[in-house]
């Protein structure tokens, strides 16, 4: 083989790597959770911050966590809360 066929080749295989070492977005079997995540274990939003890991306050109610869906509304917080599908208002 050619050590330029060998050199395009690696350079394919390390591309296609690279793009699939990348996070992949939420699956569609996903859904947000709100109500649920220890602080700094949020998946993204809340009042106050848009980024993950950025919340300060247990299982806050306007901060979500991606859990399987169908799963959220059967999960519990120590306190006895469940798992929302919509965020907690006010």
């Amino acid at each position: 083989m050619k050590k330029s066929t060998v050199v395009s080749a690696l350079s394919i295989a390390g591309a296609l790597a690279t793009a699939l070492s990348f996070s992949a977005p939420a699956f569609a079997a996903d859904e947000k959770c709100y109500g649920i995540a220890k602080a700094g274990q949020n998946d993204c939003k809340a009042g106050a911050h848009d980024c993950k890991g950025m919340s300060t306050v247990d299982f806050d109610g306007a901060s979500f966590k991606l859990v399987p869906a169908g799963t959220c509304e059967a999960m519990m917080t120590p306190d006895g809360k469940k798992g929302m599908l919509k965020p907690m208002e006010g």
